[in-house]
C-alpha cells in the first residue's frame, strides 16, 4: 500500500512537469512572437533606462491608456509565475521552502524580461524599457502569490484524503508471512529410555 502511494504520487508529479513544461515552452514562444516582430512604424521612442520614466509616461495618457499600457506588461510574462514552479512538480513546501521558490521564479522571469529587452535592441521598431522589466518582475510575482500557494494546499489536502481512504499503510513482507511457525515437540522412544537405563547401571 505504501510502495503504491509512493507511485503514485511521483506519477502525480511528473504529469504536472510534463504539464507545465509544455505549456510552458508555448508561453515563451508566443512571447518571443509577441515582443521580437519588427514593427513598421514611421518613429520610435528612444529607449527609457530610467526607472519609473516610462509608468509616468504612460499614464499621461490616461487612466484607461495607462491602464492597457501598463496591464499589457504585467500580464506578459505573468504565466510564468505559475508555470515554472509546476515545473518543479513540488506538492509540499515549507514558509522558506516556499518563499525561496518565490524569488528563484521572479528572478527567472526578470532574466527572461532582460533577455528579450536585449533582443530587441536588433529588431526594427523596438525599443529598450527598464520598466517594463520592473512590470514583467512585478507581474510574475503577483501571478505566483495570487495561484501556487492555493494550488499547492488544494494538492496536500487531495494526497491526505486519498491517504485517509487507503487506511494505514502496512508493509508487504508482514502480510504476507503469515503466523509464526512453532516448534513440536519431540518425544523420547523407548529405545532411547533403554539406553539411558544401560548408562546409568555402567
Amino acid at each position: 500500500m505504501q510502495r503504491h502511494e509512493v507511485g503514485g504520487s511521483a506519477a502525480i508529479q511528473f504529469r504536472l512537469r510534463l504539464v507545465g513544461g509544455g505549456l510552458l515552452a508555448v508561453h515563451l514562444l508566443l512571447v518571443a512572437w509577441a515582443t521580437l516582430r519588427p514593427l513598421d512604424v514611421p518613429w520610435a521612442a528612444s529607449a527609457n533606462l530610467t526607472p519609473f520614466a516610462g509608468i509616468r509616461a504612460d499614464l499621461a495618457y490616461g487612466p484607461l491608456e495607462a491602464a492597457r499600457r501598463i496591464g499589457s506588461s504585467l500580464i506578459l510574462l505573468a504565466p510564468i509565475g505559475v508555470l515554472l514552479p509546476l515545473v518543479g512538480g513540488r506538492l509540499s513546501a515549507s514558509p522558506l521552502a516556499a518563499w525561496s521558490s518565490l524569488a528563484r521564479t521572479v528572478a527567472a522571469g526578470a532574466l527572461v524580461s532582460v533577455s528579450i529587452g536585449m533582443l530587441q535592441t536588433a529588431v526594427p521598431g523596438r525599443v529598450v524599457d527598464v520598466d517594463s522589466v520592473l512590470l514583467n518582475a512585478v507581474g510574475v510575482a503577483l501571478a505566483h502569490l495570487a495561484v501556487v500557494p492555493a494550488l499547492r494546499a488544494r494538492l496536500r489536502r487531495s494526497r491526505k484524503r486519498v491517504a485517509a481512504r487507503r487506511g494505514p499503510a502496512t508493509p508487504a513482507r508482514a502480510r504476507s508471512q503469515g503466523p509464526t511457525p512453532r516448534v513440536t515437540r519431540v518425544r523420547i522412544g523407548p529405545w532411547t529410555e533403554v539406553l539411558s537405563a544401560i548408562h546409568r547401571e555402567y
